[in-house]
């Protein structure tokens, strides 16, 4: 009785997989990239549908992955090294740009996270020129840059002697061209906050601190209070405007957005 019991169980699974052979299909070791309609299986999907499923990239977006597609192709993210040392700057003597790089480790697989930008570019300023003269000093309006892309500045000399740490100027921003706002590239997001009205900060270091007379060319301050002073964004000469002097203070207390840096 048993055995017949046994028997109607097991015809019983067979009519209701309408014939289907009881064979493991998946995606072990069929994982494919981009869309591949050959990468393909016969098991369920993960709509929970018998039939043709697919174990490529694609699969995600067209919802037709078989049930362990996640679990035999996990998502791998895009690993990246570490950033290079930051470049020279391209005209020494002049606002310019450098540039530090880094290298793909792993491309990503199975809809994993893409690479992000292996360039960034930053503002910046060296003062010799590529024989190692100093370049001199000339008027003009204030080169800034963003906070953050004066973190790299050397705190000590060749000698190994403290540097000055500098000061920190505070303005209330007049105006600013609408080039500013626009900008969407990685090294020059930092100047659609830029904004009428606002107080920000900028720091006065080594070595766009002199240290015969102890000023950053454009700080204003030998300037009146009142008197209107020009800046410069570096990475974009369009984005430049006004602002007026506030204060002068030991150190920067500006949000993040608003401290930015003269080079």
């Amino acid at each position: 009785m048993g055995s017949s019991v046994e028997l109607a169980c097991w015809l019983l699974v067979v009519a209701s997989l309408g014939g289907r052979q009881l064979v493991a299909g998946g995606c072990a070791g069929k994982c494919c990239r981009g869309r591949d309609l050959s990468c393909s299986a016969t098991d369920w999907r993960m709509d929970r549908v018998y039939g043709t499923c697919y174990c490529d990239e694609g699969c995600v977006k067209t919802k037709d992955c078989c049930f362990d597609y996640f679990t035999e192709c996990p998502a791998q993210d895009c690993a990246m090294g570490g950033w290079s040392v930051w470049s020279g700057c391209a005209r020494p003597c002049r606002p310019s740009l450098r540039v530090r790089v880094r290298q793909v480790e792993r491309q990503p697989g199975n809809s994993g996270e893409p690479c992000p930008g292996r360039q960034e570019q930053a503002g910046c300023r060296e003062y010799r020129d590529h024989q190692g003269r100093p370049c001199g000093h000339s008027s003009g309006p204030a080169f800034i840059t963003s906070m953050e892309f004066g973190k790299g500045r050397p705190k000590q000399d060749s000698h190994g002697n403290p540097l000055d740490p500098g000061f920190c100027m505070e303005f209330e921003l007049e105006s600013r061209t609408p080039h500013c706002t626009v900008e969407n590239r990685p090294h020059t997001l930092w100047m659609r906050y830029i904004t009428e009205g606002f107080k920000v900060c900028v720091a006065c270091e080594p070595p766009a601190l002199r240290n015969n007379s102890g000023s950053c060319q454009g700080d204003g301050q030998e300037s009146d209070k009142d008197a209107v002073l020009g800046w410069q964004a570096v990475g974009n000469p369009q984005c430049s405007g006004t602002w007026k002097k506030v204060q002068k203070t030991q150190r920067c207390t500006c949000p993040p957005q608003h401290s930015f840096i003269f080079i």
